[in-house]
C-alpha cells in the first residue's frame, strides 16, 4: 500500500521521497492485561528500522514485556505483551539509510476495564451491627457504582439506613434479618459504554437467645435418682448447646447424660456433690448467650449414730445420743412405748430431758429405773423423708418379786402360789417354810415349778399344818429380795341377799346381790331354790358370769304363793342359802278385754310383757348385739320374737325380722357410723303382742383409716366369678365327653364321629367280633396276622375297674353276679358259647387281609 503511494507520488511530482514511514494501527487503545502488536512499514531503501519507548530510550530486542522484531528489509513489530498502566505512551518508529532519516509514532492508551477485585460472596453481619457490603471496583477511568436490592435500585434518600460510602461501599446501619439476601453491585464507564455487575448474598447472623425451661431444680441424693436440666436456644444460624459447670465443660459420660441437640443435660444417681449451679451455652457465628440453671439436692434423713447401752438401776445418769444427716437438717425425736419425748424436759419430776443440737440429740435419764429397760427410737424427719432405728437400754437391777400375796385353798385341793420375779440378770429362786428351804425334787404334796419370770409353789394341803406362811427369795448378781405369802384356808361363800322378786304367771325374775364373802376362791355357781307353801323344794343352778345379779325362775303355776331362797357355791363347797322370800304369781287372763278395764293396758290381755333389752356395739364399731331378758309370757308361751329398727333420723323403718321363740340375741350390723338407732323388740304368743321393748343407741364414728385387706379381699364382682365358674363347668362337661370318646366309644363326640365323620362305633366293633373277623395291619410282611381274644380280655380302661361294653354275648347281672335272663338253666350254656366265641384263634395271610383291607381294619 505505502509503495503504491509513492509511485504514485514520484509519477506526478517527478522525484522520489527519500523515506516514508507508516504504523499500523496508527492508534492503540490497549486494556490492561491485554496484549498487542504495531506494525512498521517503511517505503525506500532503508537499512535499520528502531522503535523508540516514550521516554526516548530505544527498545532493544531481549525485552520480556515489549518485543521488537524486524519482519524483513522495510517492516518492523512492536509487540507489548501483558500492558500495565506503564506501558501508555508515544511509541516511534525511525527509519535510516545514511543521513536519510524518517519516523512515524503511534499513541498507546493502556485503559482498566471493569474489574471487581475485591467483592466477597457470601458477606456476613451480626444482626444490629453497622454492615459495610463491599465492592471494590477498578477501571479506568473510574466507574460510576450503582447497588439493587430485589431487583430495585437503592434509595439511599429514603431510607437512611442505607448509604453509599465514598469508597462506593454499601452500608446498612443496624442490619436486620429482614435485610439479609441478594445484593448487586453494577459498574458502569460512561465513555465506553461498558457495564458489569456482582451478585453479593449477605446473611445476616442472629445472635442466640436462650432460656432455661425451670431456673431451678430440687432432686433427693443417695436414691439412685436422675435429674434432667433443660433450655432451649434459638439463632442463626442454629446454635450449638453445651453445658458447663464450673468452667468445665460436661460430656457425656457414666455420670451425664446429653441428648442429640445438647438441650437436655441427664444428671445420673444424684449426689448432694452434684448440688450447685450449672451453665447452659448457646454459640453460633453472631457470638454466644448463656443462662444458668441451680440444682438443689436434698438428702433424706440418715441415722449415722446410734448404739446399746448398758446401765444399773439407781446408778448415776446415762445418755442415749442419736445423730442424723440430711438435708435440710432433720429434727430428731425419740420414742419410748406410747411415749414421745421432745426438746426438753418430759417428765414432771424432770427424769428424762431431751437436749438436740444441729444434727444430734442427746435424751438423759438422771435416775435410771428398771422400767427404763427397752428399746428406745430414733426418728429423723425431714422434708425429704425420715429414717428410723431403735437403740436397747439394758438395765440392770436387783430381783422384784410381784404376785398375790394371799392364796386360798382347802386340804385335798391343790394351790399354786405363783412368785413373780422381775430381774436382770436372771434371778435364782428358792422356796422356804418355816426357814427350811424346801426341796425341788417334788416327792412330796409341795412341788416347785419353774419358768424364766414365774417360781410356781404348789401346795396340797392334807391337814391344817400345810397352810401359813411360805417364803420366796430371788437373788442375781445384783442383789437379792425375799417376800412372804400366805396359805389361808378357803371357806364356803356368805349367802346372797335377794332383793326383789318380780312375778308373773309362770316365770318370777329374781334379782339378787352377790355374797359378802367369797370364802376366798371364786364363786362358781348360784343355786336358786324354790316351792310351795308345804311341799318339797325345788332347785336349779346358774352359772355365775360376771355381772349376773338376776336370774329367771321357770314352771310356775299361776296365782299361787310360793317362796324363794338362794344360795352361792365355790370350789370349797356350798355356803349357806338366803331367808327365804314369798311372792304370789300373777293369774293368767282371758284374751278378751273386760268392759271396766281400758283398752289400752296390756298387761291385762294376757299378751307377754314387753322384752327388757340390752345393747352392746361389736368390735367394728357399725354392729350392735341387742339381748333381750326372757320375761313374762302370761301363761302363754312365747311364739316368736319380731324386731324392727331405724335410724333416728329416717322415717321409714328396716323390714321387720322375725325369729323363733328360744331366741336370745339379734345382731344389726352394716350400720351407718355415729349414728343414732332406736331398735323394737316385740314378743308375741297365741294371745297377743306384748308392748315394744325400746333401745336407743349411736354407732362409733368412722374409723380414719380402713385397712386395705376390707377393700381387696377380692378383686371380682359376682358376675364374673359366675362366670368363671360356667367355663369350668363347659371345660368339665367337654373334658368328661372326651374321656368317654376315647375309652369307652361313647358320648357327644363319638356321635360326631359316627354320624359327619364315617368313623365306626363301638357296635361295629361288636359286629366284628360276632363275625369272627380279625384285624390286619398294613404293612409290607407277609407274614401271617394273629389275633388272639380270650374271656379275661377287657376293654381298656384308665380306670382299671370298668365293665366291658355289652353285647349279645355278654351275660347280664344283677349287682351280686346273678345272671339276670328268664331261663336260668341256659346260662351256662351261653357262657359257654360266648368263651369259645371270645377264645377263637384266626391267621390270615396278608394276601386275604389286601383282598379285605377295605372291610377290616387294625
Amino acid at each position: 500500500m505505502l509503495q503504491a503511494r509513492y509511485l504514485i507520488w514520484a509519477l506526478l511530482f517527478g522525484y522520489a521521497a527519500s523515506l516514508q514511514v507508516e504504523i499500523t494501527p496508527m492508534q492503540g487503545e490497549i486494556s490492561m492485561g491485554e496484549s498487542r502488536f504495531f506494525l512498521c512499514e517503511v517505503v525506500g531503501d532503508v537499512k535499520d528500522i528502531d522503535w523508540y519507548a516514550p521516554n526516548g530510550e530505544k527498545l532493544l530486542p531481549n525485552r520480556q514485556d515489549i518485543l521488537v522484531n524486524r519482519n524483513d528489509e522495510s517492516s518492523s513489530t512492536l509487540t507489548i505483551y501483558n500492558a500495565n498502566v506503564d506501558n501508555a505512551g508515544i511509541y516511534k518508529c525511525v527509519a535510516k539509510n545514511g543521513d536519510k532519516e524518517s519516523q512515524g509514532t503511534v499513541n498507546v492508551k493502556i485503559f482498566q476495564k471493569i474489574t471487581f477485585k475485591n467483592a466477597p460472596s457470601p458477606q456476613e453481619f451480626n444482626e444490629g451491627d453497622d454492615a459495610d457490603i463491599i465492592c471494590d471496583v477498578v477501571s479506568s477511568p473510574p466507574a460510576d457504582t450503582i447497588w439493587k436490592h430485589k431487583g430495585s435500585k437503592i434509595q439511599v434518600a429514603k431510607d437512611v439506613r442505607f448509604k453509599i460510602l465514598t469508597n462506593n461501599h454499601l452500608q446498612i446501619r443496624g442490619i436486620k434479618k429482614t435485610d439479609e439476601g441478594a445484593y448487586t453491585c453494577e459498574a458502569r464507564v460512561m465513555t465506553r459504554g461498558e457495564i458489569d455487575l456482582k451478585i453479593i448474598k449477605v446473611i445476616v447472623n442472629v445472635l442466640p437467645s436462650i432460656r432455661t425451661r425451670q431456673s431451678e431444680m430440687n432432686a433427693t441424693a443417695d436414691v439412685n435418682q436422675s435429674v434432667m436440666l433443660a433450655c432451649d436456644a434459638d439463632g442463626f444460624p442454629e446454635p450449638t448447646v453445651t453445658w458447663a459447670r464450673n468452667n468445665i465443660v460436661l460430656e457425656s459420660d457414666d455420670k451425664y447424660g446429653l441428648n442429640n441437640d445438647g438441650l437436655e443435660l441427664i444428671i445420673k444417681d444424684v449426689k448432694k456433690v452434684d448440688e450447685g449451679d450449672y451453665t447452659c451455652i448457646a454459640r453460633n457465628k453472631a457470638g454466644e448467650k448463656e443462662e444458668e440453671v441451680s440444682l438443689n439436692v436434698f438428702v433424706q434423713p440418715k441415722i449415722t449414730y446410734l448404739v446399746n447401752q448398758t446401765a444399773s438401776e439407781l446408778e448415776e445418769q446415762i445418755t442415749l445420743t442419736c445423730e442424723a444427716s440430711g438435708d435440710p437438717t432433720p429434727t430428731i425425736t425419740w420414742s419410748f412405748g406410747r411415749r414421745i419425748f421432745t426438746e426438753g424436759e418430759q417428765s414432771l419430776d424432770g427424769n428424762v430431758v431431751v437436749r438436740s443440737h444441729a444434727r444430734v440429740s442427746s435424751l438423759t435419764l438422771k435416775y435410771v429405773q428398771f422400767t427404763d429397760a427397752g428399746h428406745y427410737l430414733c426418728t429423723a424427719r425431714n422434708s425429704i423423708g425420715q429414717d428410723q432405728q431403735t437403740m436397747y437400754l439394758e438395765v440392770r437391777y436387783a430381783p422384784k418379786i410381784q404376785g398375790s400375796v394371799t392364796v386360798y385353798t382347802w386340804e385335798g385341793n391343790a394351790a399354786n402360789i405363783s412368785c413373780e420375779v422381775l430381774a436382770h440378770p436372771g434371778a435364782s429362786v428358792v422356796w422356804f417354810r418355816d426357814g427350811q428351804q424346801l426341796s425341788s425334787t417334788n416327792t412330796t404334796n409341795v412341788r416347785i415349778y419353774n419358768t424364766p419370770a414365774v417360781s410356781y409353789l404348789e401346795v396340797t394341803p392334807d391337814s391344817q399344818n400345810d397352810f401359813g406362811s411360805y417364803n420366796c427369795t430371788a437373788t442375781n448378781m445384783i442383789g437379792a429380795e425375799s417376800k412372804e405369802f400366805l396359805l389361808i384356808p378357803a371357806d364356803v361363800p356368805s349367802a346372797p341377799a335377794i332383793e326383789r322378786v318380780e312375778p308373773f304367771s309362770s316365770t318370777a325374775v329374781v334379782e339378787f346381790e352377790e355374797p359378802d364373802a367369797s370364802g376366798g376362791v371364786a364363786i362358781l355357781k348360784y343355786r336358786a331354790e324354790w316351792r310351795m307353801q308345804g311341799e318339797d323344794w325345788t332347785g336349779r343352778e346358774y352359772d355365775a358370769e360376771e355381772g349376773l345379779s338376776m336370774i329367771t325362775i321357770v314352771g310356775l303355776k299361776p296365782e299361787t304363793f310360793y317362796e324363794v331362797k338362794m344360795s352361792a357355791i365355790n370350789g370349797k363347797g356350798e355356803g349357806e342359802s338366803s331367808p327365804p322370800q314369798n311372792f304370789k304369781t300373777e293369774p293368767v287372763l282371758s284374751s278378751v278385754t273386760p268392759t271396766f278395764i281400758p283398752s289400752t293396758s296390756a298387761a291385762l290381755k294376757g299378751e307377754p310383757s314387753p322384752p327388757k333389752l340390752e345393747g352392746k356395739l361389736q368390735t367394728m364399731g357399725n354392729a350392735l348385739k341387742v339381748n333381750w331378758i326372757k320375761q313374762d309370757d302370761r301363761g302363754s308361751p312365747i311364739k316368736h320374737y319380731l324386731i324392727r329398727y331405724r335410724a333416728k333420723h329416717v322415717p321409714d323403718w328396716k323390714p321387720e325380722i322375725r325369729l323363733p321363740n328360744g331366741s336370745e340375741y339379734v345382731v344389726l350390723n352394716s350400720l351407718d357410723w355415729n349414728t343414732e338407732y332406736e331398735v323394737y323388740v316385740v314378743a308375741e304368743n297365741q294371745q297377743g303382742k306384748s308392748q315394744p321393748g325400746t333401745l336407743f343407741f349411736r354407732t362409733a364414728a368412722e374409723p380414719t383409716a380402713i385397712p386395705d385387706t376390707m377393700h381387696s379381699g377380692s378383686g371380682l364382682g359376682t358376675g364374673a366369678i359366675v362366670g368363671i365358674l360356667i367355663v369350668v363347668f363347659v371345660l368339665l362337661l367337654v373334658g368328661v365327653d372326651v374321656t368317654c370318646y376315647f375309652l369307652n366309644k361313647c358320648g357327644l363326640v363319638m356321635c360326631i364321629a359316627v354320624n359327619f365323620c364315617g368313623k365306626s362305633g363301638p357296635g361295629a366293633k361288636s359286629k366284628d367280633l360276632e363275625e369272627g373277623k380279625a384285624a390286619f395291619t398294613k404293612d409290607e410282611s407277609k407274614g401271617p396276622i394273629v389275633e388272639v381274644r380270650t374271656e379275661e380280655e377287657r376293654t381298656p380302661n384308665h380306670e382299671g375297674g370298668g365293665p366291658t361294653e355289652p353285647n349279645e354275648t355278654t351275660p347280664l347281672t344283677e349287682p351280686d353276679g346273678k345272671i339276670m335272663t328268664g331261663d336260668k338253666s341256659k346260662a351256662p350254656e351261653t357262657a359257654t358259647e360266648a368263651k369259645k366265641a371270645l377264645s377263637e384263634v384266626k391267621t390270615v395271610l396278608n394276601e386275604a387281609a389286601k383282598t379285605n383291607g377295605n372291610e377290616s381294619k387294625a
